[in-house]
């Protein structure tokens, strides 16, 4: 199911959000409901929740009649808060 997710978000979603320099990714999968996290400048957009609700709930879920819901992913990557970590201890990276 992560694959045909996938493929619907990088096919039909992407081309739609590259006008905005930006992205969509699938973080994951569970009970009907895709997680997803916006990549590039959709990533900090203030209208992201919007573009969930207005345009890839409607792309993905008729492609994908098993996704029943799509919900903004806003957790933070381990990567970053490591980085921000060293960073406040002030290593060297």
């Amino acid at each position: 199911m992560n694959e045909k997710i996938s493929k619907v978000l990088s096919e039909k979603v992407n081309p739609v959000l590259a006008s905005h320099f930006g992205g969509i990714k699938l973080t994951k999968f569970e009970n009907g409901i895709a997680y997803v996290k916006m990549t590039g400048e959709c990533s900090t957009c203030p209208s992201a929740q919007f573009i969930i609700e207005d345009v890839v709930k409607g792309i993905v879920m008729q492609e994908v009649p098993e996704v029943k819901d799509i919900v903004l992913d806003m957790s933070v990557d381990e990567e970053l808060l490591d980085m921000a970590r060293k960073i406040l201890n002030k290593e060297k990276r």
